[in-house]
């Protein structure tokens, strides 16, 4: 089953609008691009995600390398990365990333991974190596790191910092109140404060989160998610509509409108984030290069008034 057909199973009570679909890839660079990741054996959330913008993506040679293996150690209702007991870390891993890097020519890069609650550090010293792989086999490309929550790790956070990637990426990804169904294995102010402690490390690096919407969440949480955020100085922030990928995950509540989107966006920008992403197809690395350059816009700006 290809992704594009997990995605036309989703909710059958909820037919999918016009602006949420998209079209398969076709094109070469498409293929190119397919070719570089599988031949050096790494993982992408591209495709482990079931994402709906991977045609465009790779066409443009934009890709989310996912590290770590493809098996992740919870088991949220959102997702469709499988669940269950990973194997052991590939130390070629890192090498092999950047050499992709480098194959690719990537002005920017990122690299998320799965859960890895067995390993003593949550996969923060993986993490560390794939970033100072990178700066050494392309060190002209920029880096965004999409973490895990690093739950109960001590000093996790702070390794992955200490590798200064350009960007720091955990996604909130629902409102508090869908926790417990959506999200059961996080705490909501865990990851509110991994991303502050990120801040209070080094508050070169810009931090990013992202939120799904249609899950069942009302106006008024989103807005306060919104607020939290900023509360931890998050820079950018990304909203999207939320697709069941199996029919065995959460449901979609309801389909989001352009109009709210655009609602959500100037609300956000309103409350000081540098950089907000906030469409129906929006993914937390979509458009992430052209998004970095113009949030290091944001930011230049900002200095420049003070």
């Amino acid at each position: 089953m290809t992704i594009y057909n997990m995605l036309e199973k989703n909710d059958k009570k909820l037919p999918k609008p016009d602006w949420i679909r998209v079209k398969a890839p076709v094109s070469r660079e498409y293929q190119a691009t397919r070719d570089i990741i599988h031949s050096l054996k790494l993982n992408t959330v591209c495709e482990e995600a079931a994402c709906p913008n991977i045609g465009e993506c790779w066409s443009q040679k934009h890709a989310t390398v996912m590290i770590m293996g493809d098996t992740c150690t919870r088991a949220c209702a959102f997702c469709n990365v499988k669940t269950g007991m990973p194997g052991a870390l590939n130390p070629h891993e890192p090498e092999n990333l950047a050499q992709a890097v480098a194959k690719l020519a990537l002005k920017h890069v990122v690299v998320t991974s799965v859960d890895r609650d067995d390993l003593a550090d949550g996969g923060a010293q993986h993490f560390y190596d794939c970033i100072t792989a990178i700066r050494a086999r392309a060190p002209a490309t920029t880096i965004e790191v999409l973490t895990p929550d690093f739950l109960r790790k001590d000093n996790a956070i702070e390794r992955v910092v200490k590798a200064k990637p350009d960007v720091y990426n955990h996604n909130i990804e629902t409102v508090p109140r869908l926790y417990k169904t959506i999200r059961p294995g996080a705490r909501y102010f865990n990851s509110l404060h991994l991303l502050k402690t990120v801040k209070e490390l080094d508050p070169s690096i810009f931090t990013k989160s992202g939120l799904m919407v249609g899950l069942g969440e009302g106006k008024d949480e989103v807005l306060q998610v919104m607020d939290d955020l900023r509360a931890a100085e998050v820079d950018f922030m990304t909203i999207g509509q939320y697709l069941q990928p199996t029919p065995a995950h959460a449901t979609v509540d309801r389909y989001v409108t352009p109009d709210e989107f655009a609602y959500y966006e100037r609300q956000a920008r309103a409350k000081g984030f540098l950089m907000v992403a906030s469409s129906p197809l929006t993914r937390s690395s979509y458009h992430a290069g052209d998004d970095f350059a113009e949030m290091k816009k944001a930011r230049e700006a900002l200095l420049a008034t003070q």
